[in-house]
């Protein structure tokens, strides 16, 4: 049964590169992959092709790489290859509704939360953001809003205290190829019945920024801590010191929240020791534990405060 349904999957991150995996591993009949177009990346800013095209490539998957998929060129294209079903990960687009309607069985996608909560972009870091204690993998009929369709599987993942939007994203990754495989031939046999998702518990999940992960010192320590869990590996947590006259960018990987309170301003450096760096915040006292400043690799905390004097000075901007 699996290499007779014409499956074309649709992803473009790292993310997204597992659940493909998985499909061809298992020896389903995958036509095509689509994907966002090379972008440039790195030092030298080269066009590099996604991950799931790299994979795509490695399995001689013909990839196919529009801009949109609002053009009716490239919606022939996808006719032409005939598919039963399309699988979307972590594409990065829109499908309209002219696309939605080419496969037989429908497009369905794997998204990484308890829908109706966090539909949207970052639903991992914004879980981890907002505190959350579970979060998951939710495989949905796909239709032409932002993650509305109707449930198909769902699969809970608890959040850990020390979990960041690296290792949370692992873990989610390996969890979606795993439910998706689990439902599949049902889903393709017309066994599994369609559930509708509650819009009033919906929740968004906006696309993260570079700008949102600067940390902003008045807000609660516990808040800030959540922050530099969710922004780890990307964007990053990331604060301002300054040496003689100038501010620099100070990277925040690691931090904890210590039980005591402090009357200093927001952001004062309050001692720096083995443990690391003391920061006051709006509602009580942060610990640096792993930091990066600019052009260096990240390191401990304490390493970094025993070449820079930090002690009564007040990191952020201004």
């Amino acid at each position: 049964m699996t290499d007779l349904v014409r499956i074309v999957y649709a992803g473009t991150p790292d993310f997204a590169v597992a659940p493909l995996a998985a499909l061809i591993d298992a020896g389903y009949n995958v036509v095509a992959v689509f994907t966002q177009p090379d972008r440039p990346a790195g030092r030298g800013r080269e066009p590099r092709p996604s991950p799931v095209k790299q994979k795509a490539l490695e399995n001689r998957i013909p990839v196919f790489q529009p801009e949109t998929l609002k053009s009716e060129d490239d919606q022939n294209a996808l006719r032409d290859l005939k598919p039963d079903l399309m699988i979307v990960t972590a594409y990065g687009l829109l499908l309209p509704k002219a696309v939605l309607d080419i496969p037989r069985l429908g497009c369905i996608n794997v998204h990484a939360s308890l829908l109706p909560r966090w539909r949207g972009a970052a639903p991992i870091q914004r879980a981890l953001l907002a505190g959350d204690n579970q979060t998951g993998i939710t495989i949905m009929q796909m239709d032409e809003g932002l993650d509305t369709g109707d449930m198909l599987a769902e699969q809970v993942c608890d959040i850990r205290n020390d979990d960041t939007g690296s290792s949370l994203h692992d873990r989610l990754m390996v969890m979606g190829a795993e439910i998706l495989l689990e439902m599949l031939p049902d889903f393709i046999e017309g066994k599994i019945i369609p559930q509708k998702q509650d819009d009033t518990q919906a929740t968004y999940a906006n696309k993260l920024s570079k700008q949102e992960a600067e940390i902003n010192w008045s807000l609660p320590a516990e808040q800030i801590h959540r922050s530099v869990l969710a922004y780890n590996a990307w964007p990053v947590a990331f604060t301002h010191w300054q040496k003689k006259d100038k501010k620099y960018v100070l990277r925040i990987w690691q931090s904890e929240v210590l039980e005591k309170s402090s009357t200093e301003m927001a952001g004062t450096v309050l001692s720096c020791d083995k443990e690391g760096i003391d920061v006051a915040t709006g509602d009580g006292v942060l610990r640096l534990l792993q930091v990066q400043p600019s052009g260096k690799k990240a390191m401990a905390a304490s390493d970094f405060a025993n070449a820079h004097h930090l002690d009564g000075q007040v990191l952020g901007a201004e």
